[in-house]
């Protein structure tokens, strides 16, 4: 489904096909760093001696000094090729809410949910990239003072789940929309993504205490 600059719905092309591809392939790519990220960031549960190691190997190898603007880029891409979909006159949005209504299908309302955390995580992903880019080197008593400086803490109270939710949401349908899973897997993924999606949330939950609890 795709829509004019004014909101209307428009009938897709084989340029369409070709986007369609590619936000497909940035959207893998970044739900591969999401969950690296995550593994990374995470460590500090362990101890934060494993985080530090982590972030120094990707420092001595520059992968956060070339790869963060290059991160930086894709997530904008991504967005851009994401955001043709996106209605954002009111009369194309009441037309989505009103089919989604009617339909009553968990896909529509997955990709509801998927624009609704874009439309934040777009916002608060920039800010939090910056907060890191431009503090390096990457450390957990750096990110335990971000953590427990300020209103940080409800900021990242807000962004990790929204993130978890865009990410899952995001497997679930490139798995349903590109054939890798049939009608008759569905169930069976949808509870796979619901428990992945608990699962990582739960661990951003205490990835935060624990910063919170950490002498930074």
């Amino acid at each position: 489904m795709s829509f004019n600059s004014n909101g209307s719905m428009r009938k897709s092309g084989k340029s369409d096909a070709i986007l369609d591809w590619l936000q497909m392939f940035s959207g893998v790519a970044l739900i591969i760093f999401v969950f690296m990220h995550m593994s990374l960031v995470s460590s500090v549960i362990i101890n934060p001696a494993v985080m530090d190691n982590i972030a120094n190997t990707y420092e001595k190898n520059y992968m956060a000094q070339i790869g963060g603007p290059i991160l930086f880029l894709l997530f904008l891409f991504h967005f851009y090729l994401a955001a043709r979909k996106i209605p954002f006159r009111l009369d194309g949005q009441k037309t989505i809410w009103a089919h989604a209504k009617m339909m009553k299908h968990r896909d529509t309302w997955l990709w509801i949910v998927q624009v609704v955390t874009a439309m934040l995580i777009l916002v608060m992903g920039s800010i939090h990239m910056w907060a890191v880019l431009s503090d390096l080197p990457i450390t957990a008593a750096r990110s335990a003072a971000r953590v427990q400086s300020g209103p940080w803490v409800y900021f990242y109270l807000v962004l990790a789940p929204l993130v978890i939710l865009h990410v899952v949401a995001g497997l679930y349908r490139i798995a349903v929309k590109w054939g890798f899973i049939g009608n008759a897997q569905r169930a069976k993924l949808n509870r796979f993504a619901t428990g992945l999606a608990v699962f990582f949330i739960c661990i951003g939950l205490a990835t935060i205490v624990r910063f919170m609890t950490l002498n930074a």
